[in-house]
């Protein structure tokens, strides 16, 4: 049996346009009233945000002032992962699909996310994704747990599932940021970095995945090929 481990935000679902609307939001709590707001396009906002742009040089790029970009950086990352905001994600169009034939395939098929309970059941459920992942083939955050960063938290989960799940003949992780590369290559799994998600080829090919492809399509059909 082989068994694909998926990170959710990136692989299966398009963060995109949460992400840029709590982009908008923060301008607009943070902006003065006679103050020259710049705001990016959608397409600019999401490339800096692949090609790792820090928070505050965006605030910046966006007309704010030093201290009100550091304020813009706090009050995005304390918002863009809330409830109200989660709701925006929307499935990657090949995901579906993606996921059907891996499971047509036999292949064994797992979620590994940084997102908390409540928060991946919602999604899965508003998604009707709970038919490929059964509860016992998704690794997440407690919802009361203490983040202490991905690339930290996301090995502790992959640990945890190469402790829980039954033996596989091979096992390939798939994602779209460096936490899910440090995840797989501290454990000894195989990777594909993917470019449907927040990162861009060149910051993925500094952790050096064992592969890079699109999206969660083409590496089930990699994966099928393997079968």
């Amino acid at each position: 049996m082989l068994r694909l481990i998926t990170d959710f935000d990136g692989p299966i679902m398009d963060v995109s346009d949460r992400y840029y609307r709590v982009y908008q939001f923060c301008l607009e709590k943070l902006g003065l009233p006679d103050q020259e707001i710049i705001k990016l396009s959608k397409e600019e906002f999401w490339e800096l945000k692949r090609s790792q742009v820090p928070e505050v040089e965006i605030g910046r790029r966006s007309g704010l002032e030093s201290v009100q970009a550091r304020n813009f950086a706090k009050m995005r990352r304390e918002t863009v992962h809330t409830m109200p905001y989660l709701v925006h994600d929307r499935l990657q169009p090949e995901a579906v699909p993606a996921l059907k034939a891996a499971q047509n395939a036999g292949i064994d098929i797992v979620v590994m996310t940084m997102r908390r309970v409540r928060e991946l059941d919602e999604a899965l459920d508003r998604n009707n994704l709970g038919q490929f992942f059964p509860p016992a083939q998704r690794y997440c955050l407690g919802n009361d747990y203490i983040k202490t960063g991905d690339t930290n938290d996301k090995p502790l989960l992959m640990e945890q599932a190469l402790k829980e799940l039954s033996p596989a003949a091979g096992t390939w992780m798939v994602g779209d940021t460096e936490a899910d590369i440090i995840a797989a290559k501290t454990h000894g799994v195989k990777v594909i970095g993917l470019l449907c998600g927040i990162r861009n080829r060149t910051q993925l090919e500094k952790y050096q995945p064992d592969l890079i492809m699109e999206n969660l399509q083409e590496a089930v059909d990699f994966l099928c090929r393997s079968v």
